[in-house]
């Protein structure tokens, strides 16, 4: 019997977004999306029992499940992406703007957690919306401080090739060196291999 993984994560990286494409002719439009510099990321799936009762005690119990929530901290988030995320207007001068009748498309997320041993356990969740994020703004201090841009998502579930039920959230683990679990993810999730062509190396 194999050795369980018992290692804790100590980081988070690599962060793609896709536009689902609803079109059905593909899992997303175009090429996943890579934003740099994911600082935390929160994904919250509540339960709750529901009860059934008869002669004076439970008589079954049943799993009741919430929405699925996310909520993640970037170190900035471009305005590029913002205006897709949010499905903001932007004018050709490259201005960009909020109103009331904004409509952010769905979209898939993948992201890696990573271990101290080099391997990554990645993440996937299929099908969301991202709601625009709180503008905020600080006076400089005696100190330097640094802002963060936190965003927050709802997703739900989508068919995934090699499910028989549909699903909102998926998870892969790679140990160092190995890409198999990845790559099967990235096809799974965006519908097409993980972009080597555009990852930039860390620190870059």
């Amino acid at each position: 019997m194999a050795e369980k993984y018992y290692r804790s994560s100590t980081g988070v990286d690599e962060f793609y977004y896709g536009v689902i494409d609803e079109t059905g002719a593909a899992v997303i439009v175009g090429k996943p999306e890579r934003i740099k510099f994911l600082q935390t990321i929160n994904i919250e799936m509540p339960q709750e029992p529901v009860r059934a009762y008869g002669d004076n005690q439970t008589a079954e119990i049943a799993v009741s499940a919430g929405n699925t929530s996310v909520t993640s901290a970037f170190h900035k988030l471009p305005d590029e992406d913002k205006v897709v995320l949010f499905g903001l207007e932007k004018t050709t001068e490259g201005l960009y703007a909020y109103g009331s009748t904004d409509t952010p498309p769905y979209v898939a997320c993948v992201f890696a957690k990573t271990y101290e041993d080099g391997s990554k356990e990645w993440v996937g969740l299929t099908k969301g919306i991202f709601m625009r994020n709180t503008t905020t703004g600080q006076t400089k201090q005696d100190g330097v401080e640094f802002s963060s841009e936190e965003v927050t998502a709802e997703f739900m579930d989508r068919e995934v090739e090699g499910f028989t039920e549909e699903k909102s959230l998926l998870f892969a683990r790679d140990a160092k060196g190995t890409t198999t679990q990845r790559d099967a993810l990235f096809q799974a999730v965006f519908g097409q291999a993980y972009p080597t062509a555009i990852t930039t190396p860390e620190g870059a």
